[in-house]
Order: structure tokens, then C-alpha cells, then sequence
């Protein structure tokens, strides 16, 4: 018998190298938010119309055919690529500005110490929303961004977040690592569980209280397994966008299982995203009453605990938010995520102390060299901060001017955009003053703006307190 489980073992060990070498020969891509190809584009072809003004034509027609041609294959060409084992940027910009500056574009799993996975609603019908993600993984100073877009998002995350510790995630990355899932497929399972349509179920959500408040006395338990079945497919319908076919999944599996504080945690936040595209702020009471009711029946489970304390710390619920992590702390002992809220909610008050004793704590608790050497570096980072006050200057100095510089950003952008009428009525109109003074504001203003976010991207960076200690 025992040779037999070796036996057992032994072929899933092979599989799983097997596995590993179809990745590995496989390699999963992905094209690149092309967010700076279309900034260089626009000013490529911003350059091409001022040139052709100037009757500067040969150089007109090259600003035109590189904005136009030479940067459409270069960005159809700049993909990220996954082996299994480490990340890279393909494209041939990457490529030479790497040879250029010596920089790295190589970000191996072992080395991701965050993951953060932005929202956006990008069009609505109903109460239905379309999502479009954008998740940053960061370690050892070198950050990529992969943003959603169809099947190869879903491979991407469904390739690299499994690997990584949960703890490296924030709460909408552990979501998109369960329950990303093809939109066509989820709305099969939607109709297979009998779940009507999203116009079927809008106008009927607000009865769904009722029947709450109805079933909160008497909850009959009945099959755990189609409760989780429900519930799973009420994370996908949400992650996807279904919002009133989630919140109806939701109420199903509320309705077998009963209050429990998972199940209640995840209706809330399916409540409160659909709040917030209805704009109702009655909804957005009760997504914050099912959120406390969440805490009352989790029972020892410290990072689900944290997880909700994150979720209300994004909600602005950050007295909630802290009470939930020193919650964790006193009855359940010590918590990496707990203590990474808690050194969040302590830099928010300005307790720099505190915050270096929480990502120590971290330290201590953290399960892998990257987030060991994250908090590390969080720990020393703050510990400088609080032991010299030269450097603190510098800090501050950096972070106010980096806020500046955001906010001149959106100024000159404006005023390039007020130009543009300038130089259409006076090419119209024939009249060259006025021509002249469009083209001339709209010109400097972006020069400006150009110079504005190459000075962003050089003060996003903390700058070292070995050249602080030199300099001394």
C-alpha cells in the first residue's frame, strides 16, 4: 500500500514538472497599457501640426509618419511576457532604455513584495457595470502594471497571483486571484442556477431587505455546498460586473447558510459597489450595516478580520478600520496584515514611532524573504525619517512638491486643451494674431506639461539616506 502512495506521489510530482515546463515553454503575454504611447502620440502629432504650420514640411512629415506609424508597431510589439518564473517587459523601448541606464526589466515572483489591483467603471447599463483592472506588481524598486482586456488578463493573474503569498495582495487582488472568470461563463453558471437577468432583478432590490429581515429570525440551513456554490458564483458575477445577479447569488446563499461573516463581508461589498453606481446613499447604510454585522460573526479568523479593517480603511472608516486591527491584536495574537493597518492607521496620525514598532512586528511575522525584505525596508525608511530631522525636511519637501507638480499637471493640460479653439477659430478666420497666440500658449503649456511629468516620475522615488549621511 505505501508503494502505491509513492507510486501516487511520484507521478504528481512529474506532472507538475511537466506543468512547469509547458509554461516555462509557453510563455504567458500581455500587451502593455499603452497610457504612455498614446502621451507620446499626442505629442508627436501635436508637434507634426505646428511644424506643417511653420511650413517646416520635411520635418513635419517625420514627426507625423514616427507619432503615426513608427509608435503603432512599436506598442503592438511592447508586451509582457511570464515564464512561470519572473516578469519582463518584450518591447524594443524597454530594451534600449534598459541598455541606456542599466536598469532592470526582469521582476521574478520571488522578488514581488506588493500587489495592487485599481478599478475603474468604465461604462454602465442598469445596474450592470463593466470593470477594467489594473494591477501593479512592485518588488526590489521596479514596479509592472498589466492592465485587463480579455483572455490574456485572466491567464496573466490566474499564472502569477496563486503563487504569491496571500499577504503580498491587497483585498481586490486576493478577489481577482479566486474569482476572475470568463464573463460568458459566468453568466452560463448565473443561468443555470436560475438567477434571472439583471433588468429582471434591479427594481426587486430593494425588497431584498425584507426578505432579510424576514429570514434573520428563522434561517432554515439547508445544502453547505450550494451555499458556497452560490457564493462563488456571487463573487464572479460581481468581479465581473453583474452586480444585481451577485447580490441576488448573495441572498441565496445567505438564505441557506445563515449569517455567516465571509458570506456577509463579500454581499457588502457587492452592496456597496452597486451604491455606488445607483449613487444611493440609503444603500451605501445598509453595504455599512452588513459590514459591521460582518464582524459580529467572524469568529477567529484574523485575516479575514484585517481584511475587512482594509476595506473600511478604503471607505474612509478609518476609526473602524483601527479598532477592527487592535481587535486582532488583543484576542488573537499578533497578524501580518493586522499590523500593516495598524502602521497605516499610525502614519495617518503621524505616530512615526508607532509605525516603525508595526512594520517591525510585520517583520517578524511576514512568511517570505520579499515581504521580510519590504517591511525591512519600511522599518529603516520610517526609523531615518524619525532619527534625523534633515532627512524628514527632505521628505516632506519631496512629497509637497510632487503635489504640486500633480496638480500644475491637470492646470497646464487644461490650458493646452483652451488653446486648441484659439488656433481653430484663426486658421478659420484667416486672421494670424490669433492663430499665433493658440499656437504659442498651447506650445509652451505642454513643454511645461512635459516637463511637469518627467519631474513627477524622478520625485516618486524616496530619495536615499545614504546621500543624506554622505553629505554629512
Amino acid at each position: 500500500m505505501s508503494d502505491l502512495k509513492q507510486t501516487d506521489l511520484n507521478a504528481i510530482d512529474a506532472a507538475d514538472k511537466i506543468s512547469a515546463e509547458v509554461e516555462s515553454a509557453n510563455p504567458i503575454t500581455i500587451r502593455v497599457s499603452p497610457h504612455s504611447y498614446f502621451t507620446a502620440l499626442f505629442l508627436g502629432t501635436f508637434l507634426a501640426a505646428l511644424l506643417f504650420y511653420l511650413e517646416i514640411d520635411i520635418a513635419g512629415f517625420a514627426a507625423f509618419g514616427i507619432s503615426w506609424i513608427v509608435l503603432p508597431f512599436l506598442a503592438l510589439r511592447d508586451r509582457i511576457s511570464f515564464d512561470g518564473k519572473s516578469l519582463q517587459r518584450t518591447g524594443t523601448l524597454p530594451r534600449l532604455w534598459s541598455w541606456f541606464n542599466g536598469s532592470r526589466r526582469r521582476l521574478k515572483i520571488t522578488d514581488i513584495e506588493q500587489v495592487e489591483t485599481q478599478s475603474i467603471r468604465a461604462l454602465k447599463r442598469g445596474g450592470s457595470v463593466h470593470y477594467r483592472y489594473r494591477t501593479i506588481l512592485r518588488g526590489k524598486g521596479l514596479s509592472i502594471a498589466i492592465a485587463s482586456g480579455g483572455e490574456d488578463f485572466r491567464r496573466m493573474i490566474k499564472g502569477i497571483l496563486p503563487k504569491l503569498d496571500a499577504n503580498a495582495l491587497d483585498v481586490r487582488s486576493l478577489e481577482l486571484r479566486e474569482f476572475l472568470a470568463d464573463p460568458k461563463e459566468t453568466l452560463m453558471k448565473a443561468e443555470f442556477s436560475r438567477i434571472p437577468s439583471a433588468d429582471a432583478l434591479e427594481n426587486t432590490i430593494a425588497d431584498l431587505f425584507t426578505q432579510r429581515r424576514k429570514q434573520r429570525n428563522g434561517v432554515v440551513l439547508g445544502d453547505d455546498e450550494k451555499a458556497e456554490d452560490l457564493r462563488v458564483l456571487g463573487n464572479e458575477l460581481r468581479v465581473s460586473g453583474y452586480l444585481p445577479q451577485a447580490l441576488e447569488a448573495f441572498r441565496r446563499a445567505l438564505k441557506i447558510r445563515g449569517a455567516d461573516g465571509l458570506l456577509l463581508f463579500e454581499f457588502a461589498r457587492c452592496l456597496h459597489a452597486f451604491a455606488a453606481v445607483k449613487r444611493d446613499p440609503r444603500l451605501e447604510r445598509k453595504a455599512l450595516a452588513a459590514l459591521r454585522l460582518s464582524e459580529l460573526h467572524v469568529a477567529d479568523d484574523g485575516d479575514l478580520l484585517s481584511r475587512i479593517g482594509e476595506y473600511y480603511f478604503s471607505l474612509g472608516e478609518s476609526r473602524r478600520a483601527e479598532m477592527l486591527f487592535q481587535r486582532v491584536f488583543d484576542r488573537l495574537g499578533e497578524n501580518f496584515r493586522a499590523a500593516r493597518g495598524l502602521a497605516e492607521m499610525s502614519l495617518r496620525d503621524g505616530k512615526i514611532a508607532h509605525v516603525i514598532h508595526q512594520f517591525s512586528t510585520a517583520n517578524r511575522l511576514a512568511a517570505t524573504p520579499s515581504l521580510r525584505r519590504w517591511t525591512r525596508g519600511e522599518a529603516d525608511y520610517f526609523s531615518s525619517l524619525n532619527s534625523d530631522e534633515e532627512y524628514m525636511e527632505l521628505e516632506i519637501g519631496r512629497v509637497n512638491l510632487l503635489d504640486t507638480l500633480e496638480r500644475s499637471k491637470r492646470t497646464t493640460l487644461n490650458i493646452t486643451f483652451l488653446s486648441f479653439p484659439l488656433i481653430v477659430v484663426g486658421l478659420f478666420f484667416e486672421d494670424d494674431l490669433v492663430a499665433n497666440i493658440g499656437w504659442a500658449a498651447s506650445t509652451v503649456s505642454l513643454l511645461i506639461w512635459t516637463g511637469l511629468i518627467i519631474s513627477s516620475r524622478m520625485l516618486s522615488h524616496r530619495i536615499p539616506y545614504a546621500l543624506v549621511e554622505s553629505g554629512d
